[in-house]
C-alpha cells in the first residue's frame, strides 16, 4: 500500500535526539528551541518566533492575544480544520463563516466585509495547501473596521504572499509542524509575530500564565503567576526532531515541489479532457508544495475514486467536512450570505499521497492508476 502519508525522515534526527538527551533538559526552551526560533525568525524575517505543542496551542494563543470576550465575533471559513474555529470558541467568540473561492479553497476575501457586525473582533484567514489568500485586501478590510488578523498558516509554512512568508502579514500567525506538514516535530507548532508590545503578555500565556521567562532572563528574583495560561512549549525531543529538518529545509522543498510538479504536469491531459480540476495558484502566490489534490465532478465519483485507487494500493483522501455542516459548527457559530461553494467543493476534493520520503516509483504509479481510471474514459 502506498501511504497518503509519512513523517519525513533525513538521517540525521538520531543524532540529534542524542545530543538533546545529554543536554540534560527535555522540558520547554531548551537548546534546540532557542535554536530553531531563531532560524524561523530568520528565514521568514519576523521578528518573534514561540514554539508551542502544535498549532491548535499556537492558535489559542493567537486568540487570547487578541483579547476576545465572549459574545465577540470572529470570522473564518467554514472549510477548515476544527482547531482554527476550538480556538476562539473556547474564549467565548461566535464564529461567522465566510464562503470559499472554489479556484483556492480560501475564504472569498470579497465575501468578509458584508459579515461584519459591531461584535466582529478579527479575521482568521486560512492559507489552504499553501496557497496565500488575498492578504492585501483582508488587511485593508481589518485597518478599515480595526480588527485582528490571526492567519492559519498551518499548512503555509514557506510558502509567500508577493514575497512576504505567510504567517508574517496578519497581527499572528500559526504554523503547523504535525506529521502531515512540510516540515514537522511529529505534533508541534508555532506562533509568530512582529509588534515588541505583544512579546511579554505571549511569553505569560505560552509559560502557564507565570512571568517564567523573565526570570530565566534575569529580570526577576522569583516568577508568580499574573495571567492566564496554559502549558504550550515544546519537548526538546520534539524540537530536536524539526532542527534535523531545518538543516535541509531547501532540499524538502524541492522533493516536494518535483512531487507536485509531477502529478500537476502527468495528470494534465485528465485536466485537458474536463475530467478533473487541478489546484490554481494566483500571481500573488507563491505555495509550498503542501499537498496536491484533484477536484473530480462530484460526491459519488470522488466516492468510487477514493475505493478504485484504495483497491489499486493507493491510499487517497479527502479533506475537511465542512464546519458549518457539524453539531458542533452550528452550534458555536453561524454562516454569512450562501453557501455557494463550500459544500460543494469540499465534497469534490480528493488529495494524492505527497510527503517527503515517497519514492519515484509510487508517486509514477498513483498517476498511472488516476490516468487508468474507468470513469475517466
Amino acid at each position: 500500500m502506498i501511504d497518503f502519508n509519512r513523517p519525513p525522515i533525513v538521517g540525521t534526527e538520531q543524532k540529534y535526539f542524542q545530543e538533546a538527551l545529554e543536554s540534560g533538559k527535555l522540558c520547554g526552551d531548551g537548546n534546540f528551541t532557542k535554536r530553531a526560533s531563531a532560524w524561523l525568525e530568520n528565514k521568514f524575517q519576523v521578528r518573534y518566533c514561540y514554539l508551542t505543542t502544535s498549532c491548535t496551542a499556537a492558535l489559542e494563543m493567537g486568540s487570547w492575544l487578541c483579547s476576545l470576550e465572549p459574545g465577540d465575533e470572529v470570522i473564518m471559513p467554514s472549510y477548515t480544520f476544527v482547531s482554527t474555529a476550538d480556538a476562539f470558541v473556547l474564549r467565548g467568540a461566535k464564529i461567522v463563516y465566510v464562503d470559499i473561492d472554489p479556484k483556492t479553497m480560501n475564504m472569498n476575501a470579497d465575501l468578509i466585509e458584508e459579515a461584519i457586525t459591531d461584535r466582529t473582533r478579527a479575521i482568521v484567514p486560512v492559507h489552504y495547501a499553501g496557497v496565500a489568500c488575498d492578504m492585501d485586501k483582508i488587511m485593508a478590510i481589518a485597518k478599515k473596521h480595526n480588527l485582528k488578523v490571526v492567519e492559519d498558516a498551518a499548512q503555509g509554512v514557506n510558502a509567500y504572499y508577493r514575497g512576504k512568508a505567510l504567517g508574517t502579514i496578519g497581527d499572528y500567525g500559526c504554523y503547523s509542524f504535525h506529521e502531515t506538514k512540510n516540515y514537522s516535530m511529529g505534533e508541534g507548532g508555532a506562533i509568530v509575530f512582529n509588534r515588541e508590545e505583544d512579546r511579554e503578555r505571549a511569553e505569560i500565556v505560552r509559560e502557564k500564565g507565570t512571568n517564567r521567562s523573565k526570570f530565566f532572563r534575569g529580570q526577576i528574583d522569583k516568577y508568580t503567576w499574573v495571567d492566564y495560561g496554559s502549558s504550550y512549549l515544546p519537548s526538546e525531543l520534539n524540537v530536536a526532531y524539526l532542527w534535523a529538518q531545518l538543516q535541509v529545509f531547501d532540499q524538502i522543498q524541492e522533493k516536494r515541489m518535483a512531487i507536485w510538479n509531477y502529478y500537476n504536469e502527468t495528470l494534465k491531459p485528465l485536466a485537458d479532457a474536463g475530467y478533473i480540476e487541478q489546484p490554481y495558484i494566483p500571481d500573488y502566490a507563491q505555495h509550498n508544495a503542501h499537498m496536491y489534490y484533484i477536484k473530480v465532478k462530484d460526491l459519488n465519483v470522488r466516492t468510487d475514486l477514493i475505493r478504485y485507487m484504495k483497491e489499486k494500493g493507493v491510499l487517497c483522501v479527502f479533506h475537511y467536512i465542512p464546519l458549518h455542516l457539524s453539531e458542533a459548527g452550528r452550534r458555536f457559530g453561524r454562516f454569512s450570505g450562501e453557501d455557494v461553494y463550500t459544500t460543494r467543493e469540499s465534497e469534490r476534493l480528493m488529495r494524492l499521497p505527497m510527503f517527503y520520503n515517497l519514492e519515484e516509483k509510487d508517486m509514477e504509479y498513483t498517476a498511472e492508476c488516476l490516468l487508468n481510471y474507468p470513469g475517466f474514459h
